[in-house]
């Protein structure tokens, strides 16, 4: 029930920005009507509607990676968890709390993003409803990074890292060009970092190839689950300072 009325109190406070909600839900949705315009002009399958779709869905949820960190920051210097601490909840609590809200912001952002490409031609089947279930836990990943960041920088400070944590996600996740391309030690770094296991889940989930996808889901997890230890870590060591 605390969880329940601390989800409900940041749902309320997320929704006093609906700018920045539609702002983080409308630029993925414009980028992905801008490169579907292109490549009907060029004619040739460098941006594959099911392939790069993926990679907008993963990417879109870089902006919820910045509302959870802003809106955590923004409780941190306002001193309004200062005066929160006295509640029963324990920072998991807190932590599951600023989550909940996020997650149902991420489904949103998968389902645009889906039914956008359905609107520009992609065909309809069950493994686009499959895709947004499976974007569930890689939303989850976004969240964990967006709190760890709110957990340990202010607001301006998490604006400031999201410009290049975006870049990141945008380059090493293979949403605009295929990683094989440039293989090596730069593929290699790559895949080291969990977007590009997230775009190529999503990417098999899609088009119906679900040889392999285990590994990357395991990546994603292994990822997610570190970073939330990480966050309600640092969290709670904000709590006894």
């Amino acid at each position: 029930m605390n969880i329940s009325v601390f989800s409900s109190r940041n749902s309320k406070e997320i929704i006093r920005d609906p700018l920045s909600i539609a702002f983080g839900i409308g630029l993925p949705l414009i980028l992905q009507i801008f490169v579907s315009a292109l490549q009907n002009k060029i004619g040739v399958d460098i941006f594959k509607i099911e392939y790069f779709t993926s990679g907008i869905a993963v990417f879109s949820f870089s902006f919820v990676s910045l509302f959870s960190g802003m809106l955590i920051s923004k409780d941190r210097t306002s001193s309004f968890l200062n005066k929160l601490f006295s509640s029963p909840l324990s920072a998991f609590e807190y932590i599951l709390g600023y989550t909940f809200p996020m997650l149902f912001i991420a489904i949103i952002q998968s389902v645009c993003c889906f039914a956008l490409s359905i609107a520009l031609g992609m065909q309809f089947n069950a493994n686009i409803i499959y895709a947004v279930i499976v974007l569930i836990p890689v939303s989850l990943l976004f969240i964990a990074i967006g709190i760890l960041l709110g957990s340990l920088f202010n607001d301006k400070q998490v604006g400031g890292i999201f410009a290049g944590f975006a870049q990141v996600v945008a380059l090493s996740s293979g949403m605009w060009f295929d990683l094989n391309l440039i293989g090596g030690v730069m593929k290699s770094i790559c895949y080291a970092l969990p977007f590009a296991h997230a775009v190529d889940l999503v990417k098999g989930v899609v088009i119906g190839n679900y040889s392999g996808l285990f590994i990357h889901f395991i990546w994603i997890a292994v990822y997610t689950v570190v970073i939330y230890i990480l966050a309600v870590k640092v969290f709670k060591k904000n709590m006894k300072n």
